[in-house]
């Protein structure tokens, strides 16, 4: 299996590259250069494991230059105890054509744990494979949920340092002190003024840019990526979609063969992109349904294919999703041009220099083939969380309730009533002023841990202890920066 870069098709690396660069020279990202195939023998066969062997079968054809000693070795590091559920990913069954794909039972409650406690055995294999004793230095622009869960992952790690950058104002209390508590003597953490676009934009400068990879390589060091832009992060999400498909027909939810539908709440197209790339190698999905909240710029796209990030930005109750600039989007639009990297290329040039680009009318016929788009905003955020915790006792986050909500939308417009797997991304206990408000319909207060309590009372559910044991933990790191410093900030922390 070989990758390319979405800007550049004569790219051609294994996937250890691929994960140990993070991202292409030319600012592209890696992707298959095809994909394998899950046809129905397969997928019986795959009916038959658990999680961790399915994971082990699926990834194995993407990572086939790692052994399978050492894909079994990475896969029981980052799923053999460190998740509260046996299954990993249990699915939880609402109403009759509805179940939540719960992706939050790791050790940060959030979904980014199901790549993130893999990614970095994956990584590590990757340099020591292609660039020997090189030290790894990785850096995150987090919008909430990615940056504990690296943070997490990477603790320690040998031969690695991680730097995190969050905006200040942009993610909630819970995923702040997650992050500003991380324990590890080689992890750094820095808040910013500004948005996580503005974050994510200096972050992927920074990994282009030559005088930093010169000074790197005095160093004997690289950079690379934990976000879902390093193939790494994207490729272990696969699994659980295809993981939740086998549990419904081993269940006798549906038969084998019978099509699905996907719902996802999503801001950076990462979560959304790994089902439709399940969808591609033969998994019985039939429509993916992107969820946003009222930076609703990926809706938009979906229905006039037109990306304009020249809009106002807003901060939600939401705020993993609070996001204007999809950089897994790429990806796709390399897929659905026919793997035109000169097209993509000048699509995202312009993106960069004038905040939009409009893509063709075939290609939006396309991607409406496979997407609908909708977008849910606070008011209606909060009455789903109360109406699904009234009717089905079931207590959903910010991000799982837009997903649901739109997911209905697009049920009552189009007819359509396939069984539908929710992509449930984090515990609603990361959020639990906006959860308990909407509940209560009254304003929650100030203290969350306060909040916390008062959740798991009204509604029975008890909260996860690592978050409960955070209200005892004093913060490392309380630096803020602005945008424009966060190169120098790396090279201090890095001392190159």
């Amino acid at each position: 299996m070989k990758y390319c870069s979405t800007r550049d098709n004569s790219v051609s690396i294994s996937a250890a590259q691929a994960i140990a660069q993070g991202i292409s020279l030319d600012g592209g990202l890696f992707l298959p250069e095809a994909f394998p195939r899950l046809d129905a023998a397969r997928l019986i066969s795959l009916q038959k494991k658990d999680y961790r062997q399915r994971a082990c079968d699926i990834l194995g054809d993407f990572l086939d230059d790692f052994s399978a000693q050492e894909l079994g070795d990475s896969v029981n590091a980052a799923y053999g105890n460190t998740f509260a559920c046996n299954k990993v990913t249990p699915l939880v069954k609402i109403s009759q054509s509805t179940y939540m794909l719960e992706l939050w039972h790791g050790p940060t409650c959030a979904f980014k744990d199901l790549a993130l406690q893999l990614l970095p055995q994956l990584l590590t294999l990757s340099v020591r494979k292609t660039m020997g004793s090189k030290t790894v230095n990785i850096l995150v622009a987090t919008s909430g949920d990615t940056g504990k869960a690296a943070l997490e992952g990477f603790r320690d790690a040998p031969g690695t340092n991680i730097i995190v950058f969050y905006p200040e104002r942009g993610v909630s209390l819970v995923q702040k002190l997650q992050m500003t508590t991380q324990q590890g003597e080689n992890v750094g953490v820095f808040g910013v003024q500004g948005n996580f676009d503005d974050t994510q934009t200096a972050v992927k400068k920074i990994f282009t840019d030559s005088e930093m990879r010169a000074r790197l390589e005095r160093k004997n060091a690289i950079f690379s990526s934990a976000n879902s832009i390093n193939w790494g992060r994207l490729a272990p999400q696969i699994v659980y979609y295809v993981s939740a498909y086998c549990e419904l027909v081993e269940s006798g939810e549906i038969t084998s063969g019978e099509t699905i539908n996907v719902a996802v709440p999503t801001g950076n197209f990462g979560n959304i992109l790994a089902a439709y790339y399940a969808k591609r190698m033969g998994l019985p999905i039939g429509k993916l349904i992107c969820a946003s909240n009222v930076n609703n710029v990926l809706t938009d796209f979906i229905n006039t294919g037109i990306y304009d990030r020249r809009r106002e930005f807003f901060m939600t109750s939401s705020p993993s999703m609070d996001i204007l600039v999809s950089s897994n989007l790429e990806r796709l639009l390399h897929t659905l041009t026919g793997r035109d990297d000169q097209a993509v290329g000048r699509l995202m040039s312009d993106l960069n220099l004038s905040g939009m680009y409009t893509v063709p009318s075939q290609v939006l016929e396309a991607l409406k083939l496979d997407f609908y788009g909708g977008f849910c905003d606070e008011a209606e955020t909060a009455v789903t969380i109360k109406d699904t915790f009234r009717e089905a006792s079931y207590l959903c986050d910010t991000h799982t309730a837009v997903a649901l909500k739109v997911y209905r939308d697009y049920c009552r417009t189009s007819g359509n009533n396939t069984k539908t797997i929710i992509a449930s991304t984090a515990s609603p206990f990361k959020f639990a002023g906006s959860i308990l408000e909407a509940l209560t319909g009254k304003p929650s207060g100030d203290d969350e841990f306060a909040q916390l309590r008062e959740l798991a009372q009204i509604t029975g559910v008890q909260p996860p202890e690592q978050i409960m044991e955070l209200e005892a933990c004093v913060p490392r790191f309380e630096n803020v920066c602005v945008v424009g410093d966060m190169a120098r900030v790396v090279c201090e922390a890095l001392d190159l």
